[in-house]
């Protein structure tokens, strides 16, 4: 099977949630935050492909990715039950906006995140070069539920005793997690909470300025929209690969 590779650990979050890591193309380089096309072989003898974030940072030498599940879903029905040892095809042509490159150089980074969203900012908050560039690294994610946030809660703890990012994340990595449906500590959209400024509040930072602050989203089309809304409303203005600006959002698959 060409572009195939091998399962080496998979995880179940919740029914509706899992990870898995895979081996990595020795051809592949890519740069954290972006993505991949990736899937199983369908009954047609065609692979069945979808866009996956790569959730693991540009050193790693495996290849991580979150999904959710999709009980009729034409892939995710499948792939959810795959084992270590199974193959998936793997497209080695990594692309995506959600790159520091897309950005003007500043000094807060924000990273919004719905759901499965959440994957691209696993790649980045355990990538040097983010604390590198900004003296603050804030990573919102928000979900339905309570459980729905265990993947990212594990992301930033591990973050945190990284060996190679670890210091530098205790120091400037901050973790703003909300829910919409379950009772949490921190409750309500991410995009309403910006607007109130409670977010502003809760973190203690000043609201988002276009001179220092810089912004990655990553979510539903409606995440997508609302929160170009805003974060235009602070003045920042969309950016690119080849054009970089104040903040960017990954247009190339929602959750």
């Amino acid at each position: 099977m060409p572009d195939a590779q091998t399962v080496t650990e998979i995880r179940h979050w919740t029914d509706r949630l899992f990870s898995f890591r895979v081996t990595r193309p020795r051809s592949l380089r890519f740069r954290s935050g972006e993505f991949v096309m990736l899937g199983l072989m369908g009954d047609n003898g065609k692979p069945l492909l979808r866009a996956y974030s790569i959730a693991s940072p540009s050193w790693d030498e495996e290849l991580e990715f979150y999904s959710i599940k999709v009980p009729d879903g034409p892939l995710t029905s499948r792939l959810q039950h795959i084992q270590p040892g199974n193959q998936i095809v793997l497209r080695p042509k990594p692309v995506g906006t959600l790159v520091l490159d897309a950005l003007l150089p500043g000094r807060r980074l924000w990273f919004f995140a719905t759901g499965t969203g959440v994957a691209p900012f696993a790649s980045l908050v355990r990538d040097p070069d983010t604390y590198e560039r900004y003296d603050q690294v804030i990573l919102t994610h928000t979900c339905r539920h309570a459980d729905d946030l265990g993947y990212s809660r594990d992301l930033v703890a591990a973050t945190m005793d990284d060996p190679l990012v670890g210091e530098q994340a205790q120091a400037q990595l901050s973790y703003f997690p909300t829910t919409t449906a379950d009772e949490s500590a921190q409750m309500g959209r991410i995009t309403n909470l910006l607007r109130s400024g409670e977010v502003f509040q809760a973190l203690d930072v000043p609201p988002i300025d276009p001179v220092s602050d810089r912004a990655m989203v990553c979510g539903s089309i409606a995440l997508n929209t609302d929160m170009k809304e805003i974060l235009e409303g602070f003045g920042l203005r969309e950016g690119s690969n080849s054009k970089p600006a104040e903040y960017v959002v990954e247009k190339a698959f929602v959750d």
